[in-house]
């Protein structure tokens, strides 16, 4: 079943992204489909049919913007520390603890730290991850967690639960 929906999943980004549906460019997409599925179909989620939850596609839709919304923040601040040549920059990798579970959730908010300007998910072990932060402001693992990991984890943690 998981991979017969991680088949139709991929077909569906498939048609996404090819936006046509030419008679081989949808053979295309079934023949790929089915070999990422039979190829990958081991690390799919156990329950893939979680992916039309109602719930986790409202906070998705919610992140999304969230999201945004720091990566300009943080693209401004990058920017500004660039340009102002007195704009402190302590580089450093810290320890921060994250309170999701899963794998995938894990990797979301790696990703989510990572593709925001000054923060590099380095490593990831067990619940801490580390992060290169191009401003370190506090030694105090606590405060570090709560500037990059908390306001990421609040939503994700509704999406990945």
């Amino acid at each position: 079943m998981k991979q017969l929906l991680s088949c139709v999943l991929t077909f569906l980004l498939w048609l996404a992204l090819t936006w046509s549906l030419t008679p081989s460019d949808i053979a295309a997409g079934v023949f790929i489909s089915i070999v990422i599925a039979v190829i990958l179909g081991d690390i799919y989620p156990e329950h893939p049919q979680a992916v039309f939850d109602p719930k986790r596609l409202f906070w998705l839709a919610v992140y999304v913007p969230y999201f945004l919304y720091f990566m300009v923040r943080a693209n401004l601040d990058v920017a500004y520390r660039v340009i102002h040549p007195d704009m402190p920059i302590r580089p450093g990798i810290v320890k921060v603890k994250t309170t999701l579970r899963g794998d995938i959730g894990k990797l979301a908010l790696a990703n989510s730290i990572t593709l925001t300007p000054g923060t590099l998910s380095v490593d990831i072990v067990g619940d801490d991850l580390y992060i290169h932060w191009i401003n370190v402001t506090t030694m105090d693992p606590e405060e570090q967690t709560g500037t990059i990991v908390s306001h990421f984890e609040r939503i994700l943690r509704r999406i990945f639960r």
